[in-house]
């Protein structure tokens, strides 16, 4: 049904079919649109028989978390990270825990107007070390994503994206291309799973891992959210971990971490911290060397430890971090073994602590 689309920024990756539909090359879904239409992201639209973004320079509003919330572990810790995202997603998942922002499907959602050069100020105004990309999947704003990149690599601010990794091969390779970090949710590790519950496919998110690993100069680091039932037998997580470390190495933190009931799975109980300790000795056993739980209290769970002599590198407690003994050049202080990762030195202080913040130009409709 065709329905009306406000303005948008000229998009990329799109081509014309013979039978008059645009195709929308940003990610597998390859949505075939009509004019007026939008693609299942809600955010992609054809308008005027090209492919534009209805939400560039529009978002969901602004937050200065920690970094560890991303989560990302060893990647500047303890530094502030200014956060947004702005509406709709390329997955239909029915345990999303941001559903009030991915699910959107009304520019209710995204009130507060910011160009890519007002973000970098803002993060440089406020002392954040980065801007990530999160609570929606950056890829479906690709472009407005990349032009905040840019602009903040132009004030020594490093940009971090917090994606499901569905995105088609050439859009892969621009989007990272101007990213410091990433966080992967690696949801599953059957076609079943993404099938099922995600109405999407697992082949291509292990394609951007194994593209990150091995093309890239990306630090990432994966999250598994495990659902009682779905994806948290010791099969499935054994063989999830014996995967990331055959294909990207014993370095690449993995997070599991426990889902509670939202958006249409209200039927499933939360994750027992039982479960989430299991996936980890799992996986420690598969031989990656940093295994991290999340969603719960649980510090030596989330707790970084040197894998030659086993020392406590990074206390963490939630986000606050209790421990440090890693060198300047990011050695473990006991035995000098290396942590992979990006430190600089002393840590971040930042701590738990969440603050919103106005990057605001001007309000939608004022």
């Amino acid at each position: 049904m065709t329905e009306l689309i406000v303005p948008g920024t000229p998009g990329r990756y799109w081509h014309s079919l013979e039978d008059g539909r645009i195709q929308c090359d940003v990610c597998p879904r390859l949505c075939k649109l009509h004019e007026g239409q939008r693609g299942l992201c809600f955010v992609r639209a054809r308008q005027d028989d090209r492919i534009v973004l209805t939400t560039y320079g529009r978002s969901s509003g602004f937050c200065i978390d920690p970094i560890e919330k991303k989560p990302l572990n060893h990647f500047l810790p303890g530094t502030p990270v200014l956060s947004f995202g702005t509406a709709g997603c390329n997955l239909t998942c029915k345990f999303c825990q941001n559903w009030d922002i991915s699910k959107a499907r009304a520019f209710d959602r995204v009130q507060d107007v910011a160009s890519p050069e007002a973000i970098a100020e803002a993060a440089e105004r406020s002392g954040c070390r980065s801007v990530a990309f999160t609570y929606n999947d950056p890829v479906i704003f690709l472009e407005y994503a990349i032009d905040v990149a840019q602009a903040c690599r132009a004030r020594g601010i490093r940009s971090v994206a917090v994606s499901a990794g569905y995105i088609c091969e050439a859009p892969r390779a621009e989007f990272f291309r101007h990213m410091d970090a990433a966080n992967i949710d690696l949801k599953g590790f059957t076609e079943d799973f993404y099938k099922n519950l995600c109405s999407a496919r697992l082949g291509p998110v292990l394609e951007t891992l194994e593209y990150l690993k091995h093309e890239t100069d990306v630090w990432f680091e994966i999250t598994t959210l495990l659902i009682p039932g779905e994806n948290d037998s010791p099969g499935e997580i054994e063989a999830l971990s014996r995967w990331v470390m055959e294909r990207l190495g014993p370095d690449v933190p993995l997070h599991f971490t426990a889902f509670h009931p939202d958006w249409k799975m209200l039927d499933r109980p939360p994750t027992p911290p039982a479960t989430l300790r299991t996936a980890r000795r799992i996986a420690q056993d598969a031989g990656l060397r940093y295994v991290f739980t999340g969603n719960v209290h649980d510090e030596a769970g989330q707790s970084t430890y040197c894998h030659a002599c086993q020392a406590r590198l990074i206390g963490r407690d939630w986000y606050d971090l209790t421990a440090w003994t890693l060198t300047d050049d990011g050695r473990c202080a006991e035995c000098g073994t290396p942590c992979a990762g990006i430190f600089e030195g002393r840590p971040g202080t930042w701590g738990r602590q969440r603050r919103s913040l106005t990057v605001r130009e001007h309000a939608v409709g004022a």
